[in-house]
């Protein structure tokens, strides 16, 4: 590959062009879809393994010439001639990145979707139904507590204060066997450096024949080995919910200590989420046959799972929703 002719016979035709439309051409010829730079990166498959490196530099040359040449050329519309314009930096505009919660997000359904689950996305704002009757609480339970939850037109409608609402719209409207994954935002009256008004959660549901608590601590030890790393380990441990029976709050192991206990972790083990099997009345509340089927779901935070990363250092869940980008840049 010869950089030098190419930019040679690039400034020959620039000195050619004499209005706009030549010069857009121009551009189009070297840094469009069908131009000479994406020409030249489709023959990198040509080029043996060992010459790649250094094909894939040349090839990185070119572009950053060819892209300073064009930009430091403009047409001059009162003589319409073209004149170079050398007050124009020769640095490339920075390119963004995506989000760290979207970073997280992708990486969850990436290792999920591996063993069969698929990606749903229920609603934000439901009925009394979806997020509380129909998953087996009563009218009195604590989650339905204005200073809890954000409840719209006299209690008609809520903002999802857990992503659970899913499970319900997911059985509603298919047959088992289910596997499904549900990500999107839930809201709640808390703000803390752990907790934020409005946050993402994500929450699995498996609903088959014969589905054991096996079957779900295989899930989560999948899932946590692949977020985190193959070093930590999971735990569940009885707790009280009321959409599942039993159920269980799911630990995994600090990483500070590795599980043998320290100052952040106290014990060694560090609570991520909660899980347990689908309640009968849950199934009974969307047409399924309990006696038939069971299954069971778990539901983790986005944002706080990500703080307890071992490569992550973000102290306050509420730096994920700063606008200054010198902090967001350094997730």
């Amino acid at each position: 590959m010869e950089v030098e002719s190419i930019l040679q016979k690039l400034n020959q035709e620039l000195l050619q062009a004499s209005n706009p439309k030549q010069l857009e051409v121009i551009k189009l010829n070297y840094l469009g879809r069908s131009g000479i730079i994406n020409d030249l990166a489709q023959k990198i498959k040509e080029i043996k393994p060992e010459q790649r490196s250094e094909f894939g530099k040349q090839l990185n040359l070119i572009k950053q010439e060819v892209t300073k040449i064009l930009e430091s050329h403009k047409i001059k519309d009162s003589e319409n001639k073209l004149e170079i314009d050398n007050s124009i930096p020769d640095k490339m505009p920075s390119t963004g990145s995506l989000h760290p919660t979207t970073h997280a997000i992708f990486q969850i359904q990436d290792i999920l979707s591996q063993i069969g689950f698929v990606r749903k996305r229920y609603r934000e704002i439901d009925d009394d139904w979806h997020p509380f009757k129909a998953l087996n609480m009563p009218d009195n339970h604590p989650a339905r507590d204005e200073w809890e939850t954000f409840f719209c037109e006299n209690g008609k409608w809520v903002l999802t204060p857990h992503t659970s609402n899913g499970q319900i719209w997911e059985m509603e409207n298919k047959k088992p066997p289910i596997k499904m994954l549900n990500i999107t935002k839930t809201y709640r009256r808390q703000i803390s450096p752990k907790h934020s008004p409005m946050f993402h959660q994500f929450e699995g549901l498996y609903v088959d024949k014969n589905v054991s608590i096996a079957h779900l601590k295989g899930t989560l030890d999948y899932f946590i080995k692949g977020f985190f790393g193959s070093n930590r380990e999971t735990r569940i441990r009885p707790y009280h919910f009321k959409f599942t029976e039993p159920s269980f709050e799911v630990d995994i192991t600090c990483d500070v200590c590795k599980g043998k206990g320290c100052k952040v972790c106290k014990a060694g083990w560090l609570e991520i989420g909660g899980a347990g099997m689908v309640h009968p009345n849950v199934l009974k509340n969307v047409g399924i046959n309990s006696k038939v089927y069971n299954g069971f779901a778990f539901g983790f935070g986005v944002e706080r799972p990500y703080m307890m990363k071992g490569d992550i250092n973000i102290p306050d869940i509420r730096m994920f929703y700063t606008t200054k980008l010198d902090v967001l840049k350094n997730f």
